[in-house]
């Protein structure tokens, strides 16, 4: 019997499953699944590459009642990018009776008025806009089953608590709520305590899942020696897919300038560019028609695309889970990957804490170690 089957899993759901190639459940599906099947609330706290999404999305489709038109599952999530990817694993596993919707900023909200007139059953949301729509009563959350927070940390950092607090006030009491967070913070709890009750309480260890098929690497250079020393990294690696992440979106723009004046196949993602440009440039990285993405932390979650080979940390990340799902975008799905630090000497500190956070050393290069023509092997 089949390992989804066990946890009561529909056939016609497994079919959809093996067709995308997964055969068995990751260790959050194992969990959840359950639990989210036996009707209870659950805060589950697994980043993003441990199979979280498909952990909410199965037990939510297998109780949509298709005869109902009305919105039974609701999904919030702090991103336009992450609406997009959970709408797209729906579209993937659905039935063809299922009918799902993302809404988010940067669309107009007339034509999503008409879309959610539909009879919708699944909306994947972002908070601001959804409570746009329900100022506007174009969507009604009044018989609302199911509600799922995704990334709930990030929502609530971003100063989303308000907003969240409001959209679950227009939800019913007895709805079945769950919370899926890359870290367990005081505002979370808080949360978790207000809007959850009795939750089945689920942990899979980040640093374990991820990290385990990255090989991680720090590069020891100056700030004025960083962009010549990747240039360098670049050339010798060769890497199929590479996101290299900066600080702030002026050094992203600047960044890409460089690299595209210097022949590399490679756009830019950051919270200046449109919805429609950002679309674009994520389809063109997916699809491989770019090598490389430089990228602020706007890219740092919810930036899920089969095949990256290379991370590269142009700028040093903030802190240990800033790390983590940075360097989670490669080594995904059991492939192997290669997680490249740049470190300046006014970088040691921010290093430091994030080796402590990850309980590992990292391991020393020097450009002056890289031989003409040998790659830096990513086993």
């Amino acid at each position: 019997m089949n390992q989804f089957e066990n946890m009561g899993i529909e056939p016609s759901l497994i079919k959809k499953l093996k067709h995308q190639g997964i055969a068995s459940p990751t260790p959050v599906q194992e969990q959840a699944i359950p639990a989210l099947l036996a009707g209870k609330d659950t805060i589950a706290k697994a980043q993003t590459g441990t199979g979280k999404t498909l952990a909410f999305l199965l037990p939510l489709l297998q109780k949509i009642d298709t005869t109902q038109s009305y919105v039974q599952g609701l999904i919030v999530t702090p991103t336009r990018e992450l609406a997009l990817q959970i709408t797209s694993e729906v579209e993937k596993i659905r039935s063809e009776d299922v009918r799902v919707l993302a809404v988010y900023g940067g669309q107009d909200v007339v034509k999503q008025a008409k879309k959610l007139n539909g009879q919708t059953h699944i909306v994947v949301a972002t908070p601001g806009r959804l409570l746009d729509h329900l100022r506007r009563e174009t969507i009604s959350l009044e018989r609302v089953d199911y509600v799922v927070l995704d990334e709930a940390d990030q929502m609530l950092e971003a100063g989303f608590l308000p907003d969240v607090a409001d959209i679950l006030g227009q939800t019913p009491e007895e709805r079945q709520t769950s919370a899926f967070s890359a870290t367990i913070s005081e505002q979370v709890k808080s949360l978790s305590k207000k809007y959850l009750k009795n939750p089945e309480k689920i942990t899979v260890q980040a640093e374990t899942v991820t990290l385990s098929d990255i090989k991680q690497l720090v590069y020891e250079t100056t700030d004025r020696a960083k962009q010549e020393t990747l240039i360098q990294i670049m050339n010798e690696h060769r890497p199929f897919l590479a996101v290299i992440f900066c600080r702030t979106k002026r050094r992203t723009m600047k960044l890409h300038g460089e690299l595209k004046s210097q022949g590399f196949e490679v756009d830019e993602l950051h919270g200046d560019l449109s919805q429609a440009k950002r679309e674009k440039v994520m389809k063109r990285f997916r699809d491989a028609k770019i090598q490389y993405l430089v990228a602020t932390d706007v890219a740092a979650r919810g930036l899920d695309v089969e095949g990256v080979t290379h991370v590269f940390n142009y700028d040093v990340p903030q802190d240990a889970d800033s790390y983590i799902h940075r360097i989670g975008r490669t080594g995904r799905a059991g492939g192997k990957g290669l997680a490249i630090t740049f470190v300046a000497p006014k970088d040691k500190q921010a290093l430091s804490v994030i080796e402590k956070g990850i309980g590992e050393k990292l391991q020393r290069r020097s450009i002056e170690k890289l031989s003409p023509g040998k790659r830096e092997d990513n086993k």
